[in-house]
């Protein structure tokens, strides 16, 4: 009889799992193995605030010494950082200061873009253009950078190339066509459409005293660039 006796195939238990069979329900995907995102967004801002800080101690480098004397040594040892860490960011020093420039002056050329697209009457943008320049320019780090392409452009014609390319080309567009609309309204001359480089003077000015003579005669910037915003708009006398 046991020679005889077919073997019945055994069922799995309840709650157990044949081979080959399908599971029953949905799969519950494993958890997974550590904090690898938390450690992942960690490790950018670590990598984003020593950024910040090359940045920072590289502009206090160069308005210190000048581009040609700053030494990366230097630059890394203000950001408390190794001097073959910067490399890990910059290529050279000359890439270091397109990048001061880049970031500490981009983001205010595309305000003053934008306002060159408005399509209203020059007196109506003046107030604001002239608390724009106070406020992001002439109060803050940014004109210590504009300081240093007025003193090391000449010598370093790439760096002032980039400048050009990078800031003063978009600054002019947006100046000439808010003076183009302002001339076609007859509210400035029709001559200054062609030098829009008339209107940076007052604010080139404020940052070359303030560099120079502010302890001797300090300068109201914002007063003086409303008196050039006056004179600018005074009515013509007739040709």
């Amino acid at each position: 009889m046991t020679g005889d006796r077919k073997k019945r195939r055994r069922r799995p238990a309840a709650g157990t799992r044949g081979r080959g069979t399908r599971p029953r329900g949905p799969v519950r995907a494993r958890p997974a193995a550590g904090p690898a995102a938390p450690a992942a967004k960690g490790r950018e801002a670590r990598s984003a605030a020593r950024r910040e800080a090359i940045l920072a101690a590289a502009l206090d480098e160069f308005s210190a010494r000048g581009f040609e004397a700053t030494r990366l040594d230097d630059v890394a040892r203000r950001a408390g950082i190794a001097k073959g860490t910067i490399y890990l960011y910059f290529r050279d020093k000359e890439s270091l200061f397109q990048e001061l420039v880049r970031t500490m002056l981009t983001p205010l050329v595309g305000s003053i873009e934008a306002m060159g697209k408005a399509d209203l009457p020059l007196s109506a943008l003046a107030g604001p253009i002239v608390d724009l320049f106070v406020r992001e320019i002439y109060e803050t780090r940014r004109k210590d950078v504009i300081r240093l392409m007025i003193a090391e452009g000449r010598r370093f014609p790439k760096l002032a190339e980039f400048y050009y390319r990078e800031v003063l080309s978009h600054i002019i567009a947006a100046v000439r066509g808010l003076l183009a609309r302002a001339a076609a309204r007859d509210e400035v001359p029709q001559g200054l459409v062609d030098f829009p480089q008339i209107i940076a003077a007052p604010g080139l000015l404020a940052i070359v005293w303030s560099g120079l003579f502010e302890k001797y005669e300090p300068l109201d910037v914002r007063a003086m660039m409303q008196t050039y915003v006056e004179l600018l708009l005074a009515p013509r006398r007739p040709a």
